[in-house]
Formats: structure tokens, sequence, C-alpha cells
């Protein structure tokens, strides 16, 4: 039986909603951090100090675990060449998992990565995240991979500046915002059913939207301020990128978003693990 959890991505924008639901179900869940008293993750977890880059730190962090939740992610100014978590790190995370006995490992993936390949879209981070995946698979070790559409998330992190929403481009196809809290909630019950089998689940929430129709329903929504919203074309983003590895991120982020063409795939995640009951409106209202 699973109990004890090793976390990796526990500051990152999901840590959160995601460590409260574990911890809310029963289990025990300790994060690796690399700077603890930044971290702000609440009393119910534990930390061990560490960083990924560093074998024997992840080597403590897994010791006496049952299973390991990885969230990765390449940073908008990371270059091709660079030193990557989502697979150098993963690299050091799966040496560790088989060497300490790992029942599960428990993988966030993304939705929109499918795009690559789609209309001559070959982006670098993509493949990585494909590399990812691969690695997981081929472990030897009993897996989870979630591939999560657009989090509601997203309209207190990437997409806002100050008080404004920024959008670049148009959506040619609507997305299915999911909430981290019910997101959390369905990776909790996939321990919950304790099956051993390796299973691939899509998560997606309740609404399909577009990302214009989805920015009017936070701004009209949300309490704490008063917020706009700002468009950019993406033939300027594309341009901008040029000059910039960060906005390049961005413009190829965004592209994809706009242009994969989601489909709802979640019937069998909702059977299994529960339907989400967040809408973005009560999401903005509560954020």
């Amino acid at each position: 039986m699973i109990k004890k959890i090793a976390f990796i991505g526990a500051t990152g924008m999901l840590g959160r909603p995601v460590i409260h639901q574990l911890t809310e179900a029963g289990f025990d869940v300790t994060a690796l951090v690399r700077t603890p008293d930044r971290a702000d993750l609440g009393d119910s977890l534990k930390i061990i100090k560490g960083d990924l880059k560093n074998p024997e730190d992840v080597d403590q962090l897994l010791e006496g675990k049952d299973a390991v939740y990885i969230s990765l992610s390449i940073l908008q100014n990371e270059k091709e060449n660079d030193w990557h978590t989502e697979t150098d790190g993963m690299k050091i995370i799966l040496a560790s998992a088989q060497k300490k006995s790992i029942q599960r490992i428990l993988l966030l993936s993304s939705l929109v990565q499918r795009y690559q390949r789609m209309n001559n879209f070959s982006w670098w981070v993509f493949g990585l995240k494909d590399e990812s995946v691969e690695m997981v698979k081929q472990s030897g070790i009993s897996y989870t991979i979630f591939f999560p559409s657009t989090f509601m998330e997203s309209f207190l992190g990437k997409y806002r500046q100050g008080k404004r929403i920024l959008l670049g481009g148009k959506s040619e196809h609507r997305m299915y915002y999911i909430a981290g809290e019910d997101y959390g909630k369905q990776v909790a019950q996939t321990l919950l059913r304790n099956h051993e089998e390796n299973k691939e689940y899509v998560i997606q929430g309740l609404e399909a939207l577009t990302q214009e129709e989805a920015a009017d329903i936070f701004v009209q929504h949300y309490k704490r301020e008063k917020l706009s919203i700002s468009k950019a074309p993406l033939g300027i983003l594309k341009f901008l990128g040029l000059f910039s590895t960060t906005v390049n991120y961005g413009a190829r982020i965004v592209e994809a978003l706009n242009k994969y063409p989601e489909k709802f795939e979640s019937e069998e995640t909702w059977k299994a693990l529960g339907k989400p009951v967040t809408t973005l409106q009560k999401f903005a209202e509560s954020a």
C-alpha cells in the first residue's frame, strides 16, 4: 500500500493544490525544495532541502518512500543545450527510484504537447517533454501519467502581468480548463485506488472555452482588484521572439495552445478518478 510520497516540483504553480489534496487524503508527503524558507507550503508538508542536480539529495528524498510525484518544467529562458530538469533531472530521479525500490511514479505532463509535429510544428521543448514521458514508461516502475488541459491557475501566473491578462494570437479551438484543486483530488484518487497497472489519464475540466472567453470570465468575476485584457498578434510575438529567448518561448507555447485541436477525452478519467466540480467563474471568485 502506498502511504509515503516524495514530491518533486512543490514550488511550481500546481504544487500547493496537489500537496493539499494528497495530505487531506491521508498521505505522508515529503518535498525536495532548494530554498525551504521561501517555499511557504504549509505545516503539513515535510521538506528536505536539496537540488535535483544532486543525486545524493534525490536519494535522501526517496529513501523509505512508496511513490514519487514529479512535476518538472522548462523555464522560459532556458536554451536547447542547457541542463533540463525534464530530461537530465528525470534521469537522476529514475536512477534513484530504481535504487530505492519506488513502487509508483506519478508524472505531470501536458496535453498540448501533442501538437508537436502537427501543421509542421516542431519545438525542442515539446520534444523533451515527449522524451521525459518515454523515459518513465521505459523505467520498469509502475507509472501514472497525467496529460492536463490548460490550468485555471494560469490566469494567476503566466497570463498575468500586473493588472492585465495578456493574451497572444487567437484561439482556433476551445480548451477544457481545469482547476488545480480538482486535478489534485484526481491525483489523490489515483493513489487511493492503489492499482498497479500503468495508466495514462487526460485531465480536463467542465467547460470548453477559447482563451478569449476564459479571460473574459476570469476578469469579470475576479474580486481582488479590477483587471483588464491585453492582446498581442501572434506574428508580432514571433518576430520579437527572434531577439528574446523568453518571448520566443511564449510565442511557441501560445501558437500550440491556439492551434491544438483539443477534444473531450476525459470520460475514463472522470469515471475512475472523479468528475471536476470547479467552473472558471467559481475559480475566479475564490482566487
